[in-house]
């Protein structure tokens, strides 16, 4: 295996035979459930089964189709894909903009001893190109080989990983979630908590009222079912959770019931890791933990199946060991914050004692959250920018808020600051970011500078810290600080 940038090349290759069965069957499913009852029962059982019949060998001939005008190759260092039989499109991956490469299992595919890649990249907001179906052993050793080439793993390792049993006996296992505990998670979220609240409200309804319709039954199913639907998909999900290391350092995510996921995380790519404390799982003393990878898709984007999980669910000693394990050197219990003024109660009357802003040896800390708390650790080498923004009632009261971004999809917010303190929060920030970046055992390649940007301009400062530092002043006077006012110091 070759990780140079020396070109390489692979013959065309077709997915597994049975991927467009596995397509046609998904497909089929969906049909069938928009088909009503009411369907069924004009047709009769033996029509139905025909319609039923002619759609599925439709759906197979479809993706039989696709299956054949679709295949990839390896070049240089670029996957490229082709597929579509009137339209033929043709996508070219670079490697070097490839994050990480998932294996994912869903329940058809496990029957059938296949396997799904989807592969992230940077800038990308959803998955590349998944690649369905090959089988476990063809995707492992293709995922493998996609990351030797884009040079986030080492070769001596890839070899290894190619096989799933090599994998499990060279990798050191670090943490196993409990099922039950995750079961017992679910049942202290807000969704399982009221519903018996709100089944008996419904029944005592019925019972008053005499009336039980079949419409009646049937809402009270179906809203029961959306009310109980997001905390089964997260048991589901997040079933059998397991984290290992392997010989390069990485971290190996393994979890899921009916749809297994086998992530492989290289930890460079880490870009925050998030601390959520749910106000029922206080009484148990639980939280849990969530990466910022750059080009995972966000959760906040109403993905609740991204891949961004690092604690499902565990205590504080398991938390402390995790974020240690992520981000070396750094210990949750020595992770202090410092309270904003007095006067932002006005603002935030309830959550006021648990906001704070911390700035620590290699990370930066920022808490808030009010029923749910929250806490974001961040690494200074990891900021691409920094804001300082403020809105009419901070202006009123002389206040800004300093977000730190990062190449992921949410940044940490240091709200409700002294207006001069943001100011120098943001410059002590910058420096901080360019100290760690210089630091680091091999610099990250950065965009290049929009033409006519300065040296020490906005433009320059956000092309990866390259630029000369560059002092913060307060916006003039008449100018709404509404976001980050950059201004070089006057020349002596």
């Amino acid at each position: 295996m070759t990780t140079t940038g020396a070109p390489e090349r692979a013959g065309r290759q077709r997915l597994h035979p049975l991927s467009p069965l596995l397509h046609g069957a998904k497909t089929l499913s969906v049909i069938i459930v928009a088909l009503s009852w009411q369907t069924l029962n004009r047709l009769g059982l033996v029509h139905f089964a025909a319609v039923v019949g002619v759609v599925a060998i439709g759906a197979v001939i479809f993706s039989a189709v696709g299956w054949w005008n679709t295949g990839y190759q390896v070049v240089a260092r670029e996957l490229r894909i082709s597929d579509g039989l009137l339209w033929r499109r043709n996508r070219a991956i670079p490697l070097d903009r490839l994050q990480s490469v998932e294996l994912r299992r869903p329940l058809l595919a496990q029957l059938t001893g296949l396997a799904e890649l989807r592969l992230e990249v940077v800038g990308g907001s959803k998955t590349e190109a998944p690649l369905a179906y090959l089988t476990v052993r063809e995707a492992s050793a293709l995922r493998e080989r996609l990351l030797a080439i884009s040079g986030r793993t080492p070769e001596s390792s890839a070899s290894a990983e190619a096989d799933p049993a090599v994998n499990r006996a060279v990798s050191t296992s670090l943490f196993r979630v409990s099922n039950r505990d995750l079961l017992i998670s679910q049942l202290l979220t807000p969704q399982a908590f009221l519903l018996p609240i709100g089944i008996a409200w419904v029944v005592t309804q019925f019972v008053m009222e005499g009336s039980w319709t079949f419409i009646g039954i049937a809402s009270t199913v179906t809203a029961m079912a959306g009310v109980l639907l997001q905390p089964i998909r997260r048991v589901l999900r997040d079933w059998n959770f397991r984290l290992a290391r392997d010989p390069g350092g990485r971290l190996l995510l393994h979890y899921g019931l009916t749809e297994t996921r086998s992530q492989v995380l290289p930890l460079n790519r880490v870009q925050a890791v998030r601390i959520t404390w749910p106000f029922l799982w206080r009484l148990s003393n639980w939280l849990y933990l969530q990466l910022d990878v750059a080009g995972y898709d966000s959760p906040d984007r109403g993905n609740d199946t991204g891949s961004d999980r690092l604690l499902p669910v565990g205590d504080q000693h398991a938390a402390r060991f995790l974020i240690g394990t992520v981000l070396p050197g750094v210990d949750l219990l020595t992770l202090a914050t410092t309270p904003p003024p007095a006067r932002v109660r006005w603002l935030h009357p309830v959550g006021l004692r648990f906001m704070g802003v911390g700035l620590h040896q290699d990370v930066l800390v920022t808490r808030q959250g009010r029923v749910s708390r929250e806490m974001t650790i961040v690494p200074y080498a990891r900021l691409q920018s920094v804001r300082v923004v403020q809105g009419p009632l901070q202006r009123m009261l002389g206040l800004a808020t300093v977000y730190a971004d990062t190449a992921g999809t949410r940044s940490a917010a240091a709200r409700d600051r002294e207006l001069a303190e943001a100011w120098a929060l943001a410059d002590e920030l910058a420096r901080r970011a360019r100290e760690a970046r210089r630091a680091l055992p091999v610099a990250p390649v950065s965009p290049v500078a929009p033409a006519g940007s300065a040296p020490g301009s906005a433009a320059g400062f956000a092309a990866g810290f390259a630029a000369p530092p560059v002092d913060f002043v307060p916006p003039p006077v008449g100018r709404a600080a509404d976001d980050t006012y950059w201004q070089r110091p006057p020349q002596a």
